[in-house]
């Protein structure tokens, strides 16, 4: 049984949200995002992005919000577990950010070395298992092409009882997957290699920036001497599994042969062409 939980709202640019309680549990409902510019783009693939990729990121042994894929009305929904009911605050990175006073830019700043600065001097989370948690989640954001993984949606979550902190599920991954390209585009994707290498080396970069620019995953990967980032590109890519990823992609309700065949195509290529190839050339693992 469905219902409308009506207090409950949710900010955020991406599309429209309600609450709901299903089974007993509140879920924010996200909806696709109304297109801008072309009309024909297929901005339902945002929330089967966002369940697949929550599918995959639970395989991978992180800790994921849970996520059900279903249609309201007639669009195709993403529904996300509310972890913040009861008596969890969520405290997104850039309020954490800004707590940090010896942080020399604002919350919103993707600049790494800020990042990273921010993480070993905040006082909330114990920095060695905050730091390992960002860095397990950009691998995961790597394999899944995440193009706005930023300091907005991810964070920590404030027990309100105990007024004790603990890092929030990952959570807001429908930027994954692209998934605003529409069949006809998965269709030449495949068949086309420099578009499909276009998709593993140049496109989408990670939202985080070095130097003023987009990081690259390839490259950030292939070169970094940062051993907490090859250590979670270790411990993330061996445990991941392609029939089990497969297995999800081939169950994902509502998306054509096409859309699943691209899916299982370019997490395989990003696999074996950015993480398999920074395990193999990267010089600087100890």
């Amino acid at each position: 049984m469905l219902r409308r939980e009506k207090t409950r709202l949710y900010s955020g640019a991406n599309g429209n949200k309600i609450g709901i309680i299903y089974e007993n549990i509140n879920y924010m409902l996200k909806f696709p995002p109304k297109p801008n510019k072309n009309p024909e783009m297929s901005y339902t693939n945002s929330c089967i992005s966002e369940y697949v990729s929550c599918k995959i990121i639970e395989t991978l042994g992180l800790n994921v919000q849970k996520t059900l894929l279903g249609k309201y009305k007639d669009k195709i929904v993403v529904a996300c577990k509310d972890f913040e009911e009861e008596k969890f605050k969520l405290l997104d990175f850039a309020s954490l950010k800004n707590s940090v006073v010896d942080s020399e830019t604002g919350g919103n700043d993707t600049e790494l070395t800020e990042v990273l600065f921010t993480i070993n001097n905040q006082n909330k989370i114990k920095q060695e298992k905050l730091i390992e948690f960002f860095w397990d989640m950009f691998i995961a954001d790597t394999l899944l092409a995440n193009y706005d993984r930023h300091n907005g949606n991810w964070g920590i979550l404030l027990n309100k009882n105990t007024k004790e902190f603990e890092i929030a599920p990952i959570y807001d991954c429908g930027s994954c997957l692209f998934p605003q390209n529409t069949d006809d585009e998965f269709e030449i994707i495949l068949k086309n290699k420099s578009e499909m290498e276009n998709r593993i080396f140049s496109s989408p970069r990670s939202s985080f920036n070095k130097k003023g620019r987009r990081i690259n995953y390839f490259t950030l990967l292939t070169t970094t001497d940062n051993q907490d980032c090859l250590k979670s590109l270790k411990k993330i890519h061996s445990r991941i599994d392609m029939d089990k990823i497969n297995k999800i992609i081939e169950e994902t309700p509502y998306i054509t042969d096409i859309h699943k065949l691209f899916l299982k195509t370019i997490i395989k290529a990003r696999k074996e062409k950015i993480l398999d190839k920074a395990l193999e050339i990267n010089k600087n693992f100890q």
